[in-house]
């Protein structure tokens, strides 16, 4: 008989392993990774992400005590508030870093770099382990929100949150290297930064046990993210792909039938 784990460990594990395997991908793909296989996991991240929000997080919150106008009222503060935060450099999604990262995979070989990870040599890049930081904090505590409304939809959650770090991870080991750090700088760095997950999960268990009104509230705000985050930056990046758009729309409902046939929640 499996011997069960407390909800607190399995949060902590949940943000320790969404970091690993999070940068773990992105120094795969900015090291060595084919370009045409990081459009594919782009794919199957879009699909991922959109059944998430809309097949998971959403209905979830809708279960709580939050009311339809409510919830979609979060739900478009959510996306209008990651908009600003991106906009003033707050909030590193893939968005801002992504977009160069393949270009900066290209490019490592010959450690040429263009002009954006040139910039963040004059300082940008203490800058962006402290907004990534930041970054993890936050999914830690929607980590946390998640496996306290359902474990199960916790780690269907991890995973999501997985998907859309190995972009952003990825952009921002193109501009440390850019900047001037050795590979095994800019990787230590990242992995210190992602354990600020685990602070922002126990922080959320802790503080979020004691006030379940606002689980429903953290659950909209993460589908907001998921959305803006497919929405915004990878659906566009897929209509500039030159691959044949068959295998990108297999891709992309594989990521929505892992989430859809990924179990009921189990209340």
């Amino acid at each position: 008989m499996p011997i069960p784990v407390s909800l607190p460990i399995q949060i902590v594990l949940a943000c320790l392993l969404g970091g690993v395997l999070s940068i773990g991908a992105a120094a795969l793909i900015l090291f060595g990774l084919p370009r045409k296989w990081i459009a594919f996991t782009v794919s199957f991240s879009t699909g991922l992400l959109l059944a998430m929000a809309l097949l998971r997080l959403l209905p979830e919150a809708l279960e709580g005590d939050l009311t339809p106008h409510e919830t979609f009222s979060i739900l478009l503060g959510g996306i209008l508030g990651f908009f600003a935060l991106e906009k003033i450099a707050l909030w590193r999604h893939a968005h801002h870093g992504a977009g160069d990262a393949h270009a900066g995979a290209a490019h490592c070989e010959d450690h040429t770099h263009a002009h954006h990870h040139a910039h963040a040599a004059d300082g940008g890049a203490l800058a962006i382990l402290v907004g990534d930081g930041f970054h993890n904090f936050t999914d830690g505590l929607l980590i946390a929100a998640a496996f306290l409304a359902d474990p199960l939809l916790g780690w269907n959650t991890t995973l999501a949150i997985i998907a859309h770090e190995v972009p952003q991870e990825a952009g921002d080991f193109a501009v440390l290297l850019g900047a001037g750090w050795t590979r095994a700088q800019a990787l230590i760095w990242n992995l210190v930064s992602s354990l600020a997950a685990i602070l922002g999960g126990l922080a959320g268990y802790y503080l979020l046990d004691q006030a379940h009104d606002w689980i429903p509230i953290i659950i909209t705000l993460a589908a907001s993210s998921f959305l803006y985050v497919a929405i915004a930056d990878l659906m566009p990046r897929l209509k500039r792909e030159s691959t044949s758009i068959g295998w990108h729309g297999a891709l992309l409902l594989a990521g929505i039938a892992v989430v859809a046939l990924g179990g009921a929640h189990s209340h």
